[in-house]
């Protein structure tokens, strides 16, 4: 098999890395010319020359829109971090001012998180920064499993302690606690004043993400059960900490769910939110980053943005 030539920076375009995001990301060949500031015929031209380079069509027509092809989509994780890592390396020991910049943070939250923290971020960040890009994705619980890799990748992420993350080039700050509430259906007629750990373990559950394989756990409510001593009988799993009450609701079952979202969703929901037995352990979110951009004058700003937004919670 005859071995493929490297490719030389030197011969590229880099420009094409930046058409190339926002093409991923938009899935479409006028909003991404918008978001770059260029012409669609020319984000066309882009697309034209990217195709030829990876010989491939990468956005493939649709109905009336557009969809990833395999390869673009193998693709769309290498160019973020790509982009993301030039970014922060031409950045690197400038001032910065968020009046005026338009730099992209990455940061990583579970969406309990984003309901927590989402709308005052914004508000803020529109306020004080109007320019600058926020590009909030949904973390995941097998995500923890690459955190030495990943975290050098993004701006940093939300999340509790675990013992994974505790690595020498792994910084974090305490952002806000909560703590865990069983939330069952108010008119669920099994259900008294209070639940005790035998009746948990008897009734059906609703549980987000995947079960621990190992041990000890490391998904934050499963570590809660297995401390419980209960094994779950799970009738509902979600990929999703807000889509686990909508499965609660007008059923039988019961879920562990953080109070902070419990207490947001339990009225709407017709749902009773219960103190949990067993002296649970308390939920400290915290913000994670690589020691690395410990000197970045952005990421500072970025790291008290952060902590004064939760201060008060």
């Amino acid at each position: 098999m005859a071995r493929q030539s490297p490719v030389h920076l030197a011969n590229l375009d880099l420009n094409l890395l930046v058409v190339l995001r926002e093409l991923l990301r938009e899935r479409n060949v006028t909003r991404a010319a918008a978001r770059l500031g260029v012409s669609q015929p020319a984000a066309s031209a882009a697309l034209a020359r990217l195709r030829r380079h990876f010989g491939d069509e990468l956005l493939a027509r649709s109905g009336n829109g557009y969809v990833l092809s395999a390869l673009a989509t193998q693709l769309a994780d290498q160019v973020e971090a790509v982009c993301t890592g030039a970014e922060r390396l031409f950045g690197t020991g400038h001032d910065f001012d968020p009046g005026t910049s338009t730099r992209e943070f990455t940061v990583f939250m579970a969406d309990y998180t984003i309901e927590v923290l989402g709308s005052r971020l914004s508000a803020l960040l529109a306020e004080q920064a109007p320019g600058v890009q926020l590009h909030v994705r949904l973390v995941r619980e097998a995500f923890a499993s690459d955190i030495a890799d990943t975290i050098r990748l993004i701006d940093g992420m939300v999340a509790p302690p675990a013992s994974r993350f505790e690595l020498p080039d792994v910084r974090s700050v305490a952002l806000f606690t909560d703590r865990w509430v069983c939330v069952v259906d108010a008119a669920n007629p099994r259900v008294g004043a209070e639940l005790g750990l035998e009746q948990l373990a008897a009734m059906p559950w609703v549980a987000p993400f995947q079960p621990d394989r190992g041990f000890p756990p490391a998904a934050p409510m499963s570590r809660q059960l297995a401390l419980f001593g209960i094994q779950p009988k799970i009738r509902v799993r979600v990929e999703s900490y807000q889509a686990v009450p909508h499965f609660v609701a007008g059923t039988d079952r019961v879920a562990l769910l953080q109070e902070r979202l419990a207490t947001r969703v339990a009225g709407r929901l017709g749902l009773r939110v219960l103190p949990c037995p067993g002296d649970p352990e308390p939920i400290v979110e915290r913000f994670w980053w690589h020691a690395g951009y410990d000197g970045d004058p952005a990421h500072r700003w970025l790291r008290t943005v952060l902590t004064d937004l939760t201060r008060d919670l």
